[in-house]
C-alpha cells in the first residue's frame, strides 16, 4: 500500500457522513494538468502528484456537477485550523498570485538586517527570506478560507534546511515555520497522529 492510499484511507475513518457524501464527488487532476504543474515545480515530490492523482482538490471544488466539494484533507501544527486540498488549478493560480519575497512583504526591500525583519515577523531559520512566494508550491489553504493559514513546499531552503521542507504560513501574529522535512513526512506524521486535525469533526 503507498503512503498517499494509506494516508487517504486512514483519513476516511474520521469523515462524517457528510464528508463520505461529498468525497464520492472527488475526482482526479488530469494528467494535462499535472504535467503543467510538474513543469511549474520539477521538485514535486511523486507523492504530492500521487495524491493529485486521486484527488484534485477539495477547496470549494466543482467537479461538474454544480455542487462543490468542501472537505478537510490535510493538517498543520496549528490544530484548530483543518486545511483543504488545492487543485492543480489552484496550485497553478498561486504561483501567480505569490512573487514577492518573506523580505519584500515585510520590509519591502532587501536591504534591512534579518534583526529587523525578526520585529515583524517569526520566520524559520531554515526558510529562504529572499526567495519570492511563487517559487514555493502552496498546496493548501486552511478552513478560514486560507487568509488565516497556508501550506507550501519550499524548493530553494537556507544551509540549514531541506529541499522539499513544508512550510507552515499563520496570520497575525504572523509566522513562517518549518513543520516537516518533506512532503511524505508530512503525511506521515498525520497518519502517526491519527488525523489530529479531524478530532473536533468527530466529536
Amino acid at each position: 500500500m503507498s503512503l498517499v492510499t494509506d494516508y487517504i484511507n486512514g483519513l476516511k475513518e474520521h469523515f462524517t457522513a457528510e464528508d463520505t457524501k461529498s468525497f464520492h464527488k472527488v475526482r482526479s487532476a488530469s494528467i494535462d494538468n499535472i504535467n503543467k504543474l510538474k513543469a511549474a515545480y520539477p521538485l514535486c515530490p511523486d507523492s504530492l502528484i500521487d495524491f493529485l492523482s486521486i484527488v484534485d482538490g477539495t477547496y470549494h471544488r466543482d467537479y461538474g456537477d454544480g455542487d462543490t466539494v468542501c472537505v478537510y484533507m490535510l493538517g498543520s501544527d496549528v490544530y484548530e485550523y483543518p486545511y483543504y486540498l488545492l487543485s492543480v488549478k489552484d496550485m497553478l493560480q498561486e504561483r501567480k498570485k505569490k512573487d514577492r519575497s518573506i523580505r519584500e512583504i515585510y520590509l519591502g526591500n532587501d536591504e534591512e538586517s534579518e534583526d529587523v525583519l525578526e520585529e515583524f515577523v517569526e520566520v524559520d531559520p531554515r526558510i529562504n527570506t529572499r526567495v519570492p512566494f511563487n517559487k514555493h508550491l502552496c498546496f493548501s489553504h486552511c478552513m478560514n478560507n486560507g487568509g488565516t493559514s497556508k501550506l507550501y513546499i519550499d524548493f530553494n531552503p537556507t544551509k540549514a534546511g531541506k529541499v522539499g521542507q513544508i512550510i507552515r504560513y499563520l496570520h497575525d501574529p504572523d509566522s513562517y515555520v518549518i513543520i516537516a522535512n518533506s512532503f511524505d513526512n508530512y503525511l506521515q506524521e498525520i497518519i502517526n497522529n491519527d488525523f489530529e486535525f479531524m478530532i473536533e469533526e468527530d466529536e
